[in-house]
């Protein structure tokens, strides 16, 4: 056998997303680069460890017993890595989060001093919607996640950050008749949505369930910059977070539009799972965190409590 480290990170990469392009994309090679070293791993055994059918690419069973040896030896190298950086006095090691789309906002606020005095921390972050944020840490897959809503299925503890408010949105020329509108105008104007999974899907459907309104007129879209464009562009109007509107407000291109009930108050929430075994480095950042988070908020969010 005369495999590298190098094609066993690719290989596992492929693995998690299924995809050649897409493990080129998150690794920054080229699909090229990626097919040849692949198919030099794959010379070093007589057994397949992918198969394309039509133009999709499968992993065999070998090659996903294969994958979880492949794991194991990159972990046992990441951690001597780590451990000479310990016994070097620095702090070392790999901070996995999952983040809501939205968090994306907030949490680079509450990395970056961190990150910067400790330089020998990897950071793996996923920006994703809230059901595949909760779907890895329920498999312990991450160290922690930020969120907006607190799953009710498991067993989390977590710290509280800052509060999360959505506003009914739309773009600055929409003109209204009355100051405060009343909830049932909602089925009269076409409602821009979130995906199924996101949070503030969620919150909007329950809010629209509460208030008994019916709207046929709806837009799904798959991010929350892309609701922002279609507000731009005027094709409607949409509940969202205010924590990634700030430019857009500010500028005046869009504006939030006083709607009776509203705003919906959560909080943003760091959380793990109760029974997580910390490593060092993510103990080490929920303690930064806590020392921290009012000089954070002060300094970073301070626009916020104008809203």
């Amino acid at each position: 056998m005369n495999y590298s480290l190098h094609q066993l990170k690719i290989f596992l990469t492929v693995i998690e997303t299924e995809s050649i392009t897409k493990a080129a994309e998150v690794l920054h090679l080229t699909q090229p680069a990626i097919s040849i070293q692949l198919k030099n791993l794959q010379d070093q055994f007589n057994i397949p460890l992918t198969e394309i059918i039509g133009r999709k690419l499968y992993i065999t069973d070998f090659g996903r017993e294969i994958a979880v040896h492949a794991k194991e030896i990159l972990d046992q190298m990441d951690a001597i890595k780590y451990k000479t950086l310990s016994y070097q006095g620095r702090l070392a090691g790999k901070l996995k989060l999952a983040v809501v789309s939205t968090g994306k906002y907030i949490i680079p606020y509450f990395l970056s001093e961190f990150l910067s005095q400790n330089s020998s921390i990897e950071l793996e972050i996923d920006v994703t919607n809230k059901s595949k944020v909760i779907e890895k840490l329920e498999n312990n897959l991450i160290d922690l996640a930020l969120v907006s809503t607190i799953p009710k299925n498991l067993k989390t503890e977590g710290l509280s950050l800052i509060k999360n408010k959505l506003y009914l949105v739309g773009k600055a020329e929409s003109t209204f008749s009355k100051k405060i509108i009343d909830t049932q105008f909602l089925q009269t104007i076409p409602l821009i949505y979130r995906e199924q999974g996101s949070s503030t899907r969620y919150l909007m459907e329950q809010f629209l369930e509460l208030n008994g309104v019916k709207n046929q007129n709806t837009l799904e879209l798959t991010s929350n910059e892309a609701v922002k464009q279609a507000l731009l562009a005027g094709l409607g109007f949409s509940i969202m977070p205010l924590i990634g509107l700030r430019n857009e407000i500010s500028s005046g291109e869009l504006k939030i539009i006083p709607l009776n009930r509203l705003p919906i108050v959560t909080e943003w929430q760091l959380i793990w799972l109760s029974d997580k075994k910390h490593s060092f480095v993510s103990q080490a950042f929920i303690e930064h965190v806590k020392d921290n988070k009012k000089s954070i908020i002060d300094t970073y969010f301070s626009w916020y409590d104008n809203y």
